[in-house]
């Protein structure tokens, strides 16, 4: 999931919500630091409101991941878009296709959600401006020994940008993409990867309610690859 999917329910509750783009908001700013459900879990209960808040949120990330990437629909889109990627790419036989296959389901899954519901990603941008930002790196910090300075700086940086909005114009997605390609170090797309995007949105489209559908987590084995 990305962080519209995570979220978006939560809008009422800023440092749960906040805490559901933790994990995320640190492959950006701090990779060292890894914060699993395991941590989150000991503070959950925590007397401080925010901590416990935040401790939850991170908690939800990670068990909506673990079955995110278990159900039917996310191992045959990605894998579909991993196929569709590498013909783009010349048959690039790298990591590159694969990484795309992965987050172009979770991209394009929060573009469907957002068109849906546009009032609603207005209302998750406006519970990330309303919070504290230091105390949201405050929490982090408590459970992740430290870790997570640069998230006070960040999260601020990260609303003002708006840039999920842009997952919902092709061109725009394809600057948001080799923006996380320069990010971990993977090249640049070709102008032309963007014709895949109009049936890749159609393809995601049409199985958002199986990827957000928990009961439809299967074991791995079970999944019908061809």
């Amino acid at each position: 999931m990305n962080y519209f999917a995570h979220g978006r329910e939560f809008v009422d509750e800023p440092y749960f919500l906040a805490g559901t783009a933790v994990p995320d908001w640190l492959n950006v700013v701090d990779r060292p630091t890894r914060i699993r459900s395991r941590q989150a879990l000991e503070y959950v209960e925590a007397a401080d409101p925010c901590l416990a808040a935040v401790a939850r949120g991170i908690v939800r990330h990670c068990q909506d991941d673990g079955w995110f990437h278990s159900t039917r629909a996310f191992a045959e889109l990605s894998m579909e878009l991993t196929r569709g990627a590498r013909d783009l790419l010349a048959q690039d036989a790298g990591f590159r296709p694969h990484f795309l296959g992965h987050i172009l389901v979770e991209m394009l899954l929060d573009a469907a959600l957002i068109a849906a519901d546009p009032a609603r990603l207005e209302a998750w941008y406006a519970a990330l401006d309303g919070l504290d930002p230091e105390r949201v790196r405050e929490a982090v910090g408590t459970m992740g020994r430290g870790g997570g300075q640069r998230l006070a700086v960040f999260i601020p940086l990260f609303s003002r940008e708006r840039f999920l909005w842009d997952y919902l114009d092709d061109a725009k997605l394809m600057i948001r993409l080799n923006q996380v390609m320069r990010r971990v170090e993977l090249p640049q797309l070709p102008r032309h990867f963007a014709d895949l995007l109009p049936n890749a949105r159609q393809l995601v489209t049409e199985r958002q309610a199986e990827l957000l559908t928990a009961a439809a987590a299967v074991e791995p084995e079970k999944v019908i690859t061809a």
